[in-house]
């Protein structure tokens, strides 16, 4: 795993880059959390679809919303980045919509529209 920090707007945020799966459950999420917070001391962080298990993108098993309460909680902000049009699930995608209405976490389909998203405030 790799950390770049990049600052736009005077916000920092992490943009986590790895070749393996980061993210199987609540807490390596919570590693992942702290990790960037102690290397890169930001409270955003964007990361790529591939960094999450597929149980993740699966809404029975409860883990995506149990992982993105952790974020909320932590008061991180979280922008995945990847391919969403892979998921057959509407309730994903309802999930998904309703997400990127908010304010903290979003999933976005490229790196440069989570900087942008993040850094906006």
């Amino acid at each position: 795993m790799k950390l770049i920090t990049i600052k736009k707007n005077d916000v920092e945020i992490a943009v986590v880059e790895s070749n393996e799966i980061l993210i199987t459950d609540v807490q390596s999420a919570l590693d992942l959390m702290a990790t960037v917070q102690y290397e890169a001391g930001c409270d955003c962080i964007i990361l790529n679809q591939s960094a999450l298990s597929e149980d993740f993108f699966d809404l029975k098993t409860r883990l995506a919303g149990e992982i993105l309460q952790k974020f909320i909680n932590y008061r991180m902000k979280v922008a995945i980045v990847g391919d969403f049009t892979v998921f057959s699930s509407q309730s994903l995608k309802d999930f998904i919509y309703e997400c990127n209405k908010g304010k903290d976490i979003f999933f976005l389909s490229n790196e440069q529209e989570a900087i942008d998203k993040l850094s906006s405030g």
